[in-house]
């Protein structure tokens, strides 16, 4: 694991420690998704928004936002709804939140 990633994991293993509530999005509509007709990326993708905000929706989207820019660098036609082993968690601090998306960027094979 990269020098950054494995300081990023701690920073987020004790920001969850430390903040007053964790959440799990599961209000997004699931698809099923068969791994044998998807080409799929290696590795999952992080993205999460640039700060807290003080609406969850809008943390989530930011995340997403962040997420779908990042997964279109290794398959520009990438989408949430192709992801695997996807979702969003949201660390939530008083009344603001920071949330991340976690997935595996995935299209559909030709």
């Amino acid at each position: 694991m990269r020098r950054w990633a494995k300081g990023f994991a701690a920073g987020l293993a004790m920001l969850a420690l430390i903040a007053p509530g964790l959440a799990e999005d599961d209000d997004d509509e699931e698809i099923e998704l068969d791994p044998a007709t998807l080409d799929c990326h290696e590795e999952a993708i992080e993205g999460s928004g640039p700060s807290f905000l003080s609406a969850r929706k809008e943390s989530e989207q930011a995340a997403l936002d962040n997420w779908r820019e990042k997964a279109q660098a290794v398959f520009p036609e990438a989408d949430w709804k192709y992801a695997l082993d996807s979702g969003v968690s949201c660390v939530v601090q008083g009344l603001y939140s920071k949330c991340f998306a976690l997935g595996i960027p995935c299209k559909p094979k030709a």
